[in-house]
């Protein structure tokens, strides 16, 4: 995961060292009798051009790839933050205050439960004018949907140390709720939040990618891996170019990948019952 992190963070330079960008197109790469596929093995790939070029424009696929990993990257890592940080305090907050709140908060996260995400997000890229940065507005949709999850387990949990004793003692002693939520709550249940968090991001790649992928996603010229493997497969389904999802694919599973097994190895950190087996 830290080298993912870095090759993301690090795309712009990668991209200047292959001596190549995202934008320029090759159409002298590119073999007119086989409908502009890459000319040449495995997509194109050259000294040049190290993971080939993009059917169509020439444009060079290393440099798609690794600008998409960050683009996908980006947006995961910021909406697991919103998200864990509304869904934290919600859940907390409604498990202390109880009462109106709490039954508000209830009947807010069955709606988003049971509202249909998908299509909204679908009907909503569509409709939104084209001015409003689809990266802002990817962030923003997923968030909405994404905390509610997060928002119910942690309720659930702060609701069995509500009734313990130390918070028992610290409103006896007058201190205020924000005061208990933040400092003898949350700390309590940071575990739980860590490893829920963790184990987001891989969800939020991949609905990045999927929402890409649906072409209502992060739009062209800007790279994205979900919008690379869902123009690549007419050119492997006709056998004409299959390389050229071989690398959007590779570095988009790699990517959960990675971050779903860390998921896991935080939650296994976190699992007393666990560490008490070994």
């Amino acid at each position: 995961m830290v080298a993912l992190i870095v090759v993301a963070a690090a795309s712009p330079l990668l991209v200047k060292l292959s001596g190549q960008d995202a934008f320029t197109y090759h159409i002298d790469l590119l073999d007119p009798v086989r409908g502009n596929a890459p000319r040449g093995s495995f997509g194109g790939v050259s000294g040049e051009h190290w993971f080939g070029v993009e059917p169509l424009t020439g444009r060079d696929l290393f440099s798609i790839v690794v600008l998409g990993l960050r683009t996908s990257l980006v947006i995961a890592i910021v909406v697991t933050a919103v998200t864990t940080v509304v869904g934290t305090l919600l859940g907390i907050t409604a498990a202390y205050v109880g009462g109106w709140f709490d039954a508000i908060l209830s009947r807010l996260l069955d709606f988003l439960f049971g509202f249909p995400q998908l299509v909204f997000m679908i009907a909503l890229g569509i409709i939104v004018p084209a001015k409003v940065p689809r990266t802002v507005l990817l962030v923003g949709v997923l968030s909405v949907f994404g905390w509610a999850g997060l928002a119910r387990l942690i309720r659930a949990q702060a609701r069995s140390l509500v009734t313990r004793e130390f918070v028992e003692a610290a409103r006896s002693v007058g201190s205020s709720g924000w005061w208990v939520i933040t400092r003898e709550l949350l700390p309590n249940l940071l575990g739980p939040v860590l490893v829920i968090a963790t184990l987001s991001i891989p969800g939020y790649i991949g609905a990045e990618a999927a929402l890409s992928f649906l072409g209502v996603g992060v739009p062209p010229p800007t790279p994205s891996l979900g919008r690379s493997i869902s123009d690549s497969i007419a050119w492997v389904y006709t056998g004409t170019d299959p390389w050229f999802m071989v690398f959007p694919g590779i570095a988009l599973f790699v990517a959960v990948l990675g971050f779903t097994l860390l998921g896991d190895g935080v939650r296994d950190a976190f699992d007393v019952r666990l560490r008490r087996t070994h």
